[in-house]
């Protein structure tokens, strides 16, 4: 096999990132702007709906959490990994075209939390086809790949969405209805660029079918916890992973809430995430082709540290100019953080259990985005200032890292010691 070629399943399991990435962009962007604007003309202050934005993320997080797991146990027995999959990317399909619908912004946000636990369950099978669809030599760099694809493929829609929603009026529709036809549209995108990936996915890794698939789950979701306690590698990579990885979604989550709280304009809010997403591309890929020649470990450092700036720059930034400088920031290293911790988690644990593995680092990374999310909502509220909330996601990152720094960062796969 070139190593240097994408074989035609790895191409089709990157579209699925293009397709979903559409939704990520519209939860950056798009939907907190048009919930904030509902809000308001409801009375809600800017505070309050930030804070209650915060919690309907939170909500769908701890859904998933919870289902997450158990889901993730009974894909790995063989012949289910795929119809999970397909429906929970459908429920999130379907939730995403739903957000056209409600005026009211509480009806709304439960169906945002609808929409937001299909993407994140599909997420858990999509990760765990990894394993499936390449060889362990190559998973840092298709899994970067497919982050940097993302974001790039999910400016088209975007692009589409934002001159329907800056360019409603001379076009004869109402801001509502043109966001409406926005989300239909990203629906629409999301479905097709999974059809590939749906008709050719096997899995390869699995464990035999038992009378009862869902009981001989739950007997190895409990087994899991105690392989956790023997396998320090992967016990330790988790715990970090759930700090670090708290402040960047956090951050996906919450930035545009934030912008908008210190006076950024919806137009500059929009274009400036735009920015982030074209620029995120190329590092991305740079990230994953560092990977030859640093450890992977080490590249995952130096994006926690990077956070942990933009946390920090976070807490003055009054102004336009600096929003769009931390969107810069933001696309150096989230995809890399994000690609390169998913590759090395599905090289530290076994084949056949990815499913099952990846719905306990779904626990971990929910757990840490319900919390991240959580907290953000509850101290801006209380303090009335989000930038209190931000400061307590600088102190998750910094928590992270230094976990990550002594007790995973010296640890490396097989196969990153034959290269290094």
């Amino acid at each position: 096999m070139d190593k240097n070629q994408l074989t035609k399943l790895e191409k089709y399991w990157i579209l699925y990132d293009i397709g979903n990435s559409a939704f990520v962009l519209l939860v950056s962007t798009i939907i907190p702007i048009y919930f904030k604007n509902i809000a308001s003309a409801n009375g809600i202050s800017l505070s309050d709906s930030t804070a209650y934005y915060g919690y309907a993320v939170s909500l769908s997080t701890l859904i998933v959490a919870v289902i997450g797991p158990v889901l993730g146990t009974i894909a790995d027995t063989k012949g289910y990994k795929k119809p999970l999959f397909t429906f929970s990317m459908m429920v999130g399909v379907i939730g995403c075209a739903a957000l056209a619908l409600p005026s009211s912004w509480i009806f709304f946000l439960a169906v945002f939390v609808v929409a937001k636990v299909g993407f994140a369950s599909s997420l858990i099978f999509y990760d765990a086809m990894l394993s499936d669809v390449t060889t362990d030599d190559r998973m840092d760099n298709l899994s970067s790949l497919g982050y940097a694809w993302g974001y790039l493929g999910s400016c088209v829609p975007f692009i589409a969405s934002l001159i329907l929603v800056l360019f409603a009026e001379p076009i004869g529709l109402s801001t509502a209805a043109a966001t409406a036809i926005a989300f239909l549209l990203n629906a629409v995108w999301w479905l097709v660029v999974t059809l590939p990936l749906l008709k050719n996915y096997k899995q390869i890794y699995y464990i035999e079918p038992v009378r009862s698939p869902i009981k001989s789950s739950f007997q190895r979701f409990g087994n899991i916890f105690k392989e956790l306690r023997e396998n320090k590698t992967v016990f330790y990579f988790l715990l970090a992973f759930f700090f670090y990885i708290d402040g960047v979604y956090t951050i996906i989550e919450m930035a545009t809430s934030y912008g908008k709280d210190v006076g950024i304009d919806d137009s500059s809010l929009l274009l400036a995430l735009l920015l982030t997403q074209i620029v995120a591309f190329p590092f991305s890929i740079l990230f994953g082709k560092l990977t030859k020649k640093y450890r992977t470990t080490d590249l995952i450092s130096i994006s926690i540290v990077g956070y942990i700036g933009i946390a920090a720059f976070a807490l003055q930034l009054d102004k336009t100019w600096e929003f769009w400088f931390l969107a810069v920031l933001v696309a150096v290293f989230q995809g890399a953080i994000q690609a390169l911790s998913r590759s090395h988690f599905a090289r530290i644990i076994p084949k056949n259990k990815s499913s099952e593995y990846f719905g306990i680092y779904d626990i971990f990374g929910k757990g840490a985005s319900f919390l991240g999310t959580m907290l953000m909502g509850i101290t801006t509220q209380l303090a009335d200032n989000s930038k209190v909330g931000v400061a307590v996601i600088g102190g998750m990152l910094v928590l992270g890292f230094m976990i990550f720094h002594f007790k995973c960062r010296n640890v490396e796969t097989k196969y990153s010691e034959s290269v290094s």
